[in-house]
């Protein structure tokens, strides 16, 4: 069988690009038109995708083909050192797989941020997607019977997150660079573009969790270890550390907890942090951690409503 090349969105900064993706063995695919068990039997399909460990994989790059060979969960990832500058914005690279004499080639996008002073890293499930992580059952049915047309998002997210991409900007084609981070699976890559596409979030580096290959994964998807987020965030802060942050969770999982060991290593470069409330109350954790980060000189929102975090931004004067 043929394989399927999928990339992701990449990023680079002055002396680094980074480009990445898989090589799968089966249809890496997700119909987001099916409804209910249709679209049930299409969410358990993008976690039951093969991979190939160990194949050759090409970027294109200038006048250059660099190769690489995927690694034992299909996974490949470019680290290319810069010799000249080039462009700011979103800006296009190409991946080709070769396969019984055929040559596979596609077309990848990678951002280098604009000169600026703000990058926005976000949470997605129920940050802005209403996931109900706190409630496992009702998140399981919500992902296999509601579509991507229909999956909710929360009022005035869209408002705010625009305001921050433009914040500081007086040239409307330039954005801030925007992250999102989750504890969800690459499986769910294509979902999430759709996702964000649909409700015209800014476009962002969609950094996720190893891939799963099986339905016992499958249950467990966006659950377990979050290391990976801290590590992920704390390289993206690593990559740009000219830039300030505004980090956005929500507190039904772990993220108050992990915004607080991030600025606690960055002291200077986190400006503010906002976390929704999930639950009906407050959670006596997050108010600590909120307020041990104020000690620290960071800016914080703890907010049911995206309303109070349009209003807490204004107030701060990061967005007008």
């Amino acid at each position: 069988m043929k394989p399927i090349l999928q990339l992701y969105r990449g990023y680079a900064n002055e002396q680094e690009l980074i480009v990445m993706g898989h090589v799968f063995k089966t249809e890496y695919d997700y119909d987001f038109q099916k409804k209910n068990f249709k679209n049930a039997r299409s969410i358990v399909h993008l976690f039951r995708v093969k991979t190939i460990k160990n194949f050759d994989v090409y970027l294109q790059f200038g006048e250059s083909e660099i190769h690489t060979k995927t690694l034992d969960d299909g996974y490949f990832k470019f680290c290319i050192p810069l010799e000249k500058e080039f462009n700011f914005g979103w800006m296009e690279y190409q991946i080709s797989i070769k396969y019984e004499n055929t040559i596979t080639t596609s077309t990848g996008s990678f951002i280098r941020p604009h000169k600026g002073n703000l990058g926005i890293i976000s949470d997605i499930d129920d940050t802005f997607l209403v996931s109900h992580t706190h409630n496992f059952f009702k998140k399981l049915y919500i992902l296999l019977f509601r579509n991507v047309n229909s999956r909710k998002i929360f009022k005035d997210v869209v408002p705010h997150y625009q305001a921050l991409s433009s914040a500081g900007r007086n040239n409307k084609e330039e954005e801030n660079a925007f992250f999102y981070i989750s504890s969800s699976e690459w499986n769910l890559y294509r979902f999430i573009v759709k996702f964000t596409k649909i409700h015209q979030l800014p476009r962002a580096v969609i950094l996720l969790k190893d891939i799963k290959t099986g339905l016992a994964d499958f249950l467990m998807s966006g659950r377990g270890n979050h290391n990976h987020k801290f590590e992920k965030i704390k390289h993206v802060l690593e990559f740009y550390p000219h830039l300030k942050y505004v980090l956005l969770g929500d507190d039904s999982q772990h993220d108050p907890f992990l915004y607080e060991q991030i600025c606690k290593i960055f002291p200077v470069t986190v400006k503010a942090v906002y976390i929704r409330q999930t639950g009906k109350n407050k959670k006596e954790t997050t108010i600590k951690i909120l307020k041990n980060l104020e000690n620290l000189e960071v800016s914080v929102c703890y907010f049911k409503d995206s309303s109070e975090a349009i209003a807490h931004s204004k107030a701060i004067g990061l967005i007008l």
